[in-house]
């Protein structure tokens, strides 16, 4: 566990941050476009600056830029499709029986998107997009 957690988890993180507060921001003021369109669009101009970012300062680097474009950009894919594809109907099935309305359980999938969506991301950017030591 601990070779797991090293010092990128915390780069990771920090750039996340920024990542998160862009896309929240995309996605919340383009909602009424629908979930998906929101969504995509919002996590397509984060990925562009994670990219940056996290393939200098966070994981350092040395592969060529149009390889390691291209696997993060499949990453950020599977990743976003994944998260936000098990979110919906998660949270329709953990808030179903709430008061709340569809906005904000709509909303609330958003979020736990995200939080999944970070966690898939992290491990494919690390261990696959970023992997040290193979060209």
């Amino acid at each position: 566990m601990k070779g797991l957690l090293d010092p990128s988890m915390w780069k990771f993180l920090l750039v996340g941050v920024g990542n998160t507060l862009l896309s929240l921001v995309l996605m919340f003021l383009l909602e009424g476009l629908g979930y998906w369109p929101s969504t995509a669009i919002a996590y397509a101009a984060g990925a562009v600056m994670s990219f940056f970012l996290n393939r200098s300062f966070t994981f350092h680097s040395d592969e060529t830029f149009w390889r390691s474009a291209g696997k993060f950009a499949v990453n950020v894919a599977v990743c976003y499709f994944l998260a936000y594809s098990l979110a919906q109907p998660l949270a329709a099935w953990v808030l179903g029986g709430t008061e709340l309305s569809p906005l904000w359980q709509e909303r609330l999938a958003k979020v736990g998107g995200m939080a999944l969506y970070t966690v898939l991301n992290y491990f494919g950017q690390r261990f696959f997009a970023f992997r040290k030591g193979r060209r």
